[in-house]
């Protein structure tokens, strides 16, 4: 295969890497973005494609499939090109450039890395009982991929997190039944929230069945419902269902990221606060997967991180030029770009 040379090479093609390639079209540089995932998106795609997101400025709500979908309009001015279905297994130093080969065998030659990988790869914790996967998709999930498939349904959510909050509040607009069980009477997702879910229970529209814990799934050839454990009275419960929903978690996992060379913290890269840049030259994290003090995981705070970070990218490129740093309302010719392009 031919190397491709390129300004800037992404790893990771969630929001903040897509994000990355329009700031990095601001100053004219372009970008290759690699995802072993078979479609761009990351976590927003493959986990909350249809939950609603509430921390985006400027947007008082969208989906993340919505959310992903209004940044590929936003770089469609732009010069990049996506490879999915292969992630980077090795990365090395060569004529003061890096080397990137990944999994296909496909060859990158740039002077600037960023990983944006998120947390890493990643896949659902699973509940712990015998054959957890047999209705899989068939009643049994770790995400909702499309919510219109549990309209009208009785639904069993397992969790205390943000998603099993989120999840029950918004199912509860079509579902027929929604069940909420968690182990204790105490919850992890954002306040407001919990209080929402608090008030559907008083409405009737939840059922919360607190401090439960899952014992069985049920069913032979088809999904039938769960058996629940009273986590004191160790008595137990049946419920029966369409759907179930479990939310603990991920289990997350750096993969080939720790044969990479740069310094890790909790399983997290390094960076500085000025560029994000990790101790490596040239090669920056930037999104859930880096770590300084005060890191929040937000999204938002991605797209900081890597606006500073292309910056550098860019005085790397062309040593001792001044960063073309304009705003978007007063650059004409950037405005007449993006219209043509809408």
């Amino acid at each position: 295969m031919k190397i491709i040379e390129t300004d800037i090479v992404v790893i990771g093609a969630g929001p903040v890497g897509l994000f990355t390639v329009f700031e990095a079209g601001l100053l004219g540089l372009s970008c290759h973005l690699i995802d072993n995932l078979d479609k761009v998106g990351g976590q927003c795609i493959e986990l909350y494609p249809e939950k609603p997101i509430y921390d985006i400025p400027g947007v008082a709500n969208q989906t993340g499939k919505e959310h992903i979908n209004a940044l590929l309009d936003q770089i469609k001015p732009f010069d990049y090109e996506v490879h999915l279905n292969q992630r980077v297994n090795e990365i090395s130093e060569v004529d003061e450039s890096w080397k990137l080969v990944t999994s296909e065998g496909q060859e990158f030659k740039t002077k600037n890395i960023f990983i944006a990988a998120g947390a890493g790869s990643f896949e659902p914790r699973k509940p712990p009982v015998l054959e957890p996967d047999k209705f899989l998709n068939r009643g049994i999930n770790y995400s909702v991929r499309d919510k219109s498939i549990y309209e009208n349904k009785e639904i069993a959510i397992f969790g205390g997190g943000d998603s099993a909050l989120d999840w029950s509040v918004e199912l509860s607009k079509i579902a027929k039944k929604i069940y909420l069980i968690h182990r204790r009477d105490e919850f992890r997702g954002a306040q407001h929230t919990e209080k929402k879910m608090r008030e559907l229970v008083a409405e009737e529209k939840i059922i919360l069945k607190v401090p439960y814990v899952i014992k069985d799934i049920n069913g032979k050839d088809n999904f039938t419902g769960v058996n629940l454990l009273h986590f004191e009275t160790k008595e137990i419960e049946t419920i029966n269902c369409d759907e179930s929903l479990f939310f603990f978690g991920l289990n997350k996992q750096l993969g080939p990221i720790h044969d990479w060379g740069v310094a890790l913290e909790n399983n997290k890269i390094l960076v500085n606060t000025k560029n994000f840049e990790t101790d490596k030259p040239g090669i920056f994290a930037v999104g859930d997967i880096n770590h300084y003090p005060g890191k929040l995981d937000l999204i938002l705070c991605g797209f900081h991180e890597t606006t500073l970070a292309v910056q550098e990218a860019f005085k790397r490129i062309n040593p001792g030029e001044r960063v073309p740093f304009g705003y978007t309302t007063s650059n004409k010719g950037l405005q007449e770009k993006l219209k043509v392009n809408k």
